[in-house]
């Protein structure tokens, strides 16, 4: 069976790196750049032999509208119309995050595929309020592909923070993540990311993720931080999808600060504490308050010290955002992986009749 993994950026592909670690496959990517940025940052990352003599996953460039020749499924993280050849292959949407921000171009173009893997009853709510409605048939309840690992208990904290080059006698502090968004959703990376390292740091450790549009900012951020001697400061890659995965900064923080991220929502399998940096962000969409992260999170405006808020919310009851999780998710079970890899399997069965 052939399947094809496709991404506007490396990035959005850590959605399909769960399933490509399973069943294998090749990698799509519309341009160029985004070619040699994905042999660059997943260079050594398959060591059996299937991948290529950089070991990387094999990846090609080429437009999804061209893509009739294929045979086999076609998995996609971006929202791109898929021109493929209905007899010999099948078409199905993952998408690269379930957050409150509304699809990027057409949301329209997501009623071209011929199944979507849908994620939880928030997925399904952000349909709806796209006014999406698809074929009953054509809705495949997955859940999180990311969320296996971390429920599995395959990450390790220790080989984690080794790799981050976390010394032994700062891993005994509480470590906090800061995830923020980019320029659409108003990311925060710009406002508070010097604000934090200085003001966190003297406590905790602080791991700061920036989106992959504000990567090119991490080399001017830790000369700040070099130049101003603040220390227990790691920079987490989004483009190291392998070796630098969310979950892996999941595992190791105690505790998330984002904005409008949909990492807001992922961080809920944790059931760590979440804190909001209030962004005046408008375009996301109405959600119930079921499935509304600011409903039960604290919130940082600006105004007050950051550490007083962290340290204000590490020790709280974990219920509701247990409960908001399984509002937001299908299953969270440690079997998405699983289910998944069962239907891309039937699919390629239908095709070989």
């Amino acid at each position: 069976m052939n399947t094809y993994y496709f991404a506007n950026q490396i990035y959005q592909l850590s959605y399909a790196w769960p399933l490509y670690n399973r069943i294998g496959g090749e990698f799509i990517v519309r341009k160029y750049k985004t070619l040699l940025k994905f042999k660059r940052f997943l260079r050594g990352s398959v060591t059996d032999g299937s991948g290529t003599f950089m070991g990387t996953p094999v990846v090609k460039r080429r437009k999804l509208r061209y893509v009739s020749d294929l045979t086999g499924v076609i998995l996609s993280q971006s929202n791109a119309r898929v021109r493929n050849d209905r007899e010999k292959s099948r078409s199905i949407f993952i998408g690269h995050g379930t957050g409150d921000k509304k699809y990027g171009g057409k949301a329209h173009i997501l009623l071209n595929y011929q199944y979507v893997f849908v994620s939880g009853p928030k997925h399904m709510e952000k349909f709806k309020d796209s006014d999406l409605s698809f074929p009953e048939n054509s809705l495949v309840k997955i859940g999180n592909l990311r969320f296996d690992d971390y429920v599995n208990g395959k990450l390790d904290r220790n080989a984690i923070m080794n790799r981050m080059g976390v010394p032994e006698a700062d891993r005994g502090r509480k470590t906090v993540l800061y995830a923020p968004t980019w320029e659409w959703g108003n990311g925060t990376l710009g406002k508070y990311a010097k604000l934090f390292m200085k003001e966190i740091t003297a406590e905790h450790n602080l791991i700061i993720r920036p989106h992959h549009f504000d990567s090119h900012r991490v080399p001017g951020l830790k000369l700040w931080a070099r130049l101003n001697g603040i220390k227990r400061v790691y920079f987490s890659n989004s483009n190291r999808i392998a070796a630098s995965d969310t979950m892996h900064d999941f595992a190791v923080s105690d505790i998330l600060i984002s904005d409008t991220s949909s990492v807001l929502y992922e961080y809920l399998i944790t059931g760590k504490p979440i804190v909001v940096a209030d962004t005046d962000f408008s375009g996301l969409h109405s959600m119930p308050d079921t499935m509304n992260v600011m409903k039960i999170a604290a919130f940082f405006h600006g105004s007050e010290k950051i550490l007083d808020v962290v340290n204000g919310n590490l020790s709280i009851d974990n219920s509701k955002y247990f409960e908001m999780l399984h509002n937001c998710f299908y299953f969270n079970d440690g079997k998405s992986v699983d289910r998944a890899v069962e239907f891309i399997n039937g699919v390629a069965g239908e095709l070989k009749q």
